[in-house]
């Protein structure tokens, strides 16, 4: 009787070694950007992989619990209330857009889950809460990197400026770099706008050309980009057109061709980044999947790290010490760079501009913080 009851007891006890530490993931993995949420996917899977095959976190494996919001509106806040309420999970990583994660945000602020998002760049976003981090930097530096870059690199005093409107990320990008364009002795001397789904702009772009800018920035995503800069040549617009990481992505290429040749923009990586932590993962990352890490591969990569690091000084899987450990985050090496966490809960680290010479996209500097 002695030995049934204490394997009954034995089989009620948790199984301390099959415990796992449950991340949430969200992102857009199919639908009109899917292409993005599969690699910015692949990069934490990565991370999830690398750090399960060392002995996981704390001595537990680590399960990330994925959910796709297939690019629409209303299916992250769904989504992140499923990962707190039924899954309890300790933190989110997610979802890469801005639109969102200001959606999913919300909901995991209130219910003290730590949320990070490797690519939400509204400056609305980390104003959420206090669980709510990125691991990005966000639209105000880019924009005024870029502004500075046509100033100083291309010596530009007169922009014209192409905004999304059905983009908050576009309108902000655009008001960041005019403000700094304008302060740096720059003109803008014309500002027109579209609308995502578009596909003819040669009003516009003939508008722009009769303005006689020496440059034009397009803060848009790599559909529409590829399109605006071909009909620009055809239009005998040929000066430098400057972008953003919305434009990171081969389609681009592909339907701009040789139009997109004397381009630039900015982003948050480049797999042609010299640097050793750069070169060790575009050989693992393009091991695994046949192709070398963009962007979102790698930002996706760096959030997991980055929070894994923060569960690891915090000794804990309690999200409040989570959270807290996360705020601390000073100079982590990440493959995007190095990632400090400011008191607003933005990263703050270097951008990296990219130039579009004979139909690719080439590493050409790095622009550090002020």
């Amino acid at each position: 009787m002695f030995f049934f009851y204490l394997a009954l007891f034995l089989i009620c006890l948790p199984v301390h070694a099959e415990e796992t530490v449950k991340i949430g993931e969200v992102n857009p993995m199919s639908g009109a950007i899917g292409r993005y949420g599969t690699t910015c996917h692949q990069g934490i899977g990565l991370a999830i992989d690398q750090a399960n095959s060392s002995g996981g976190v704390l001595g537990k494996k680590i399960a990330l619990l994925t959910e796709d919001n297939q690019s629409q509106p209303g299916q992250t806040s769904t989504i992140v209330r499923k990962f707190v309420t039924q899954d309890k999970v300790v933190a989110i990583i997610g979802d890469l857009t801005s639109s969102a994660t200001l959606e999913g945000g919300p909901i995991a602020q209130a219910a003290k889950i730590p949320m990070v998002t490797p690519l939400a760049t509204n400056p609305k976003v980390t104003q959420i809460g206090n669980y709510i981090f990125r691991i990005c930097f966000i639209d105000e530096f880019q924009g005024r990197v870029m502004a500075r870059f046509a100033l100083e690199n291309l010596r530009a005093k007169r922009a014209a400026i192409l905004t999304d409107t059905k983009q908050d990320y576009s309108i902000g990008l655009s008001g960041f770099f005019k403000a700094t364009f304008v302060q740096g002795e720059g003109e803008v001397v014309r500002e027109q706008s579209y609308s995502s789904g578009d596909t003819d702009f040669r009003a516009q772009l003939t508008s722009m050309k009769a303005a006689g800018p020496e440059i034009v920035f397009v803060p848009g995503y790599y559909p529409e980009v590829g399109i605006i800069l071909k009909q620009a040549r055809q239009l005998g617009l040929t000066v430098p057109f400057l972008g953003c990481e919305a434009w990171d992505s081969p389609t681009l290429i592909q339907v701009a061709g040789k139009a997109a040749d004397g381009c630039y923009f900015s982003n948050q990586f480049s797999a042609d980044d010299p640097s050793a932590v750069v070169r060790e993962f575009r050989k693992i990352y393009q091991e695994r999947f046949g192709s070398l890490p963009d962007n979102f591969a790698a930002l996706g990569y760096d959030a997991v790290n980055v929070l894994l690091d923060a569960i690891k000084r915090a000794n804990s899987t309690d999200s409040g010490a989570i959270r807290d450990a996360l705020a601390r985050t000073k100079d982590f090496p990440g493959v995007s760079g190095h990632i400090t966490i400011d008191a607003q809960r933005n990263a703050s680290k270097p951008a990296v501009i990219l130039a579009v010479k004979d139909q690719k996209v080439q590493y050409f500097e790095k622009i550090n913080p002020d």
